[in-house]
């Protein structure tokens, strides 16, 4: 049998964890609340190496996680390929010989994300996530390395661009569609950094 001091003790800690529960509630579930946006925009911080957070929330407003930003780099390139609204070989090699095998291996979640932009036109919202990820990572960088990524940038979607269609009399393999899809792209670019 339990003696009186104990009960009472116990009684004691029983009312001072209740207390403890009743008190903190609010901070508790606020922390419940936060800590999986918190833990997200450093998760995307880490792999987009994007600091601003505003940028960061903006991405994961578009449904843009963590683990297919990398994915996100290709999104230039799909959408020069997908401008005449058809995706084809000979633009679907030119992507993936531009892909960096260690983050586009067979079976990776980076890869399968290619894919289905390969088998399926992306929605619009894409080129928007991909835009406020290079102006938060033009942000971060000097002049010399923002002309870099664009120059980078541009000639592998010209590239991509120049693999099929276009019109054969001016012997340019580059659509007026595609043109303009490489002007948008141009445009994500701060004026100065170019």
């Amino acid at each position: 049998m339990s003696s009186k001091p104990e009960i009472v003790r116990e009684r004691g800690r029983n009312l001072e964890v209740a207390f403890f529960r009743s008190e903190h509630a609010p901070l508790v579930e606020r922390m419940q609340q936060v800590s999986p946006h918190e833990s997200a925009r450093e998760a995307m911080a880490r792999a987009s190496g994007i600091k601003n957070p505003e940028v960061l929330d903006r991405l994961i407003a578009f449904g843009i996680n963590p683990r297919i930003v990398t994915a996100l780099s290709l999104v230039p390139l799909v959408e020069v390929a997908w401008a005449d609204r058809s995706l084809d070989l000979e633009e679907r090699r030119a992507i993936l010989q531009r892909v960096d095998p260690p983050g586009f291996a067979p079976g990776s979640i980076e890869r399968a994300v290619l894919e289905s932009w390969l088998t399926r036109r992306p929605a619009p919202k894409l080129f928007t996530a991909w835009a406020q990820l290079v102006q938060g990572l033009c942000e971060q960088m000097d002049r010399p390395a923002v002309a870099a990524l664009k120059q980078g940038l541009l000639g592998r979607a010209s590239a991509v661009a120049g693999a099929s269609g276009g019109i054969p009399v001016l012997r340019s393999k580059v659509s007026g569609a595609e043109a303009d899809v490489i002007e948008r792209l141009e445009s994500v670019f701060p004026r100065d950094g170019s």
